[in-house]
């Protein structure tokens, strides 16, 4: 148990049956009443956020997580597979839990946050930029980047992104996992 003044980023609670991420906190002193904590909270299975406010002293119910690397294998059906990186277990994880699923290739390492006491996986984290190569896109033409215009390409994982017109199939572009945007092409 812990106290509600003790909620930072990254704190795990259980809350109403469901595990809750705190993302946002607040330490509010009003002129008049009692001090209280506005925290913004994630939900881990579904990924909604809610608004909440604890009174200070108010106990909460703590979760200790542990972030593991684990490195990603192949997908078979729903799951993919990932391998832990110091005992080599092996280990299925629903695509639904892994955030940049659709950038992840054979080979990538990502975080596994799982539940320390049951040793359920909460969820599992693409690092947040990652570099891709392009295997389809309609070719460039010389001199076209006075626009900030974008085009459809295909990346070596299946996944489709946009890139300025200059990028050609065989360049390598680094890509943000968290929302699949082109950030720079990588020499």
């Amino acid at each position: 148990m812990i106290n509600a003044q003790d909620i930072k980023n990254g704190t795990c609670i259980r809350m109403d049956g469901r595990l809750y991420f705190c993302v946002g906190f607040l330490h509010v002193k009003p002129g008049k009443g009692n001090t209280f904590m506005r925290t913004t909270l994630k939900d881990v299975v579904d990924g909604r956020v809610l608004e909440r406010r604890f009174n200070i002293g108010e106990k909460l119910e703590d979760v200790r997580v542990e972030r593991r690397p684990y490195q990603f294998l192949y997908s078979e059906g729903g799951d993919d597979i990932f391998m832990n990186n110091e005992t080599f277990e092996q280990i299925p994880i629903n695509k639904e839990l892994v955030t940049g699923a659709p950038f992840m290739k054979e080979g990538d390492t990502v975080e596994v946050v799982t539940d320390a006491t049951t040793e359920t996986v909460l969820y599992a984290e693409m690092p947040v930029k990652t570099v891709l190569e392009i295997t389809y896109t309609e070719p460039g033409i010389k001199g076209d980047t006075a626009t900030n215009t974008l085009k459809p390409a295909t990346l070596e994982t299946g996944a489709e992104i946009r890139v300025p017109l200059f990028c050609n199939i065989g360049d390598k572009v680094r890509v943000d996992t968290r929302d699949g945007s082109y950030m720079e092409r990588v020499k």
